[in-house]
């Protein structure tokens, strides 16, 4: 724990990308605000918005979860320069896939959906976006920095578990607050027709962060 603040303090910047990386992601309607909204003008009531975004934010957060830790372990066995290349490829080529075939693999849910569908939908469409991927650039150097025992030990992998956990919980409170914040907002006083009167474009935003994200990951290769 001592070394995670360590952490913290060393490098702050990448904890502030990581907090934004989750308002970035919660401002995207696709990643459950939309749905929350929807929900709650649906049956007339704040309390069904407000009762589906404890599962969105599960969702969001298992799907970042499984990407952090499960990259980070492999980067302790891989060389630098090769995962650098592999995820800055992987980053670019998902955005190449988004544009082409995304819009034909919406994951759909109905309204009377419960908790455990709400929270698997939400981890499918953070997965389905690449949204664990976008925060590898600022994970992978801080878990390059092990515990006593070095990367491939115990204590490395411990250091790497800590690290992924702390991202995972930081990105999804952003995220959930984030969301709860204009979920309520759209269901208060804007409504769903804000998307059509003024909204950009995300699908677009998103392929092109995916892309800059990757062509990062390459740079500092």
């Amino acid at each position: 724990m001592n070394a995670l603040f360590g952490l913290l303090d060393a490098h702050w910047g990448a904890w502030a990308a990581v907090a934004g990386s989750g308002v970035f992601h919660g401002v995207n309607p696709a990643m459950g605000w939309l749905f929350a909204t929807a929900l709650g003008l649906q049956r007339g009531s704040r309390r069904a918005l407000l009762l589906a975004l404890p599962p969105i934010a599960l969702g969001h957060a298992a799907s970042i979860l499984l990407f952090t830790s499960s990259a980070a372990a492999i980067s302790a066995y891989v060389p630098g320069v090769a995962m650098h290349w592999a995820l800055g490829a992987l980053l670019i080529g998902w955005a190449a896939w988004q544009h082409a075939y995304g819009h034909r693999h919406r994951v759909r849910v109905g309204m009377t959906v419960g908790f455990a569908g709400l929270a698997a939908w939400s981890a499918l469409m953070a997965t389905l976006h690449g949204a664990g991927l976008m925060l590898m650039p600022v994970m992978l150097p801080l878990c390059g920095t092990p515990g006593p025992g070095g990367s491939g030990s115990v204590d490395g992998a411990s250091h790497t578990l800590a690290v992924s956990l702390a991202f995972t919980v930081l990105h999804t409170l952003a995220t959930l607050a984030t969301t709860a914040a204009i979920a309520l907002l759209a269901y208060e006083y804007l409504g769903l027709g804000v998307l059509r009167r003024g909204w950009i474009n995300f699908d677009w935003l998103w392929r092109g962060a995916l892309v800059a994200t990757g062509t990062l990951m390459i740079a500092t290769a």
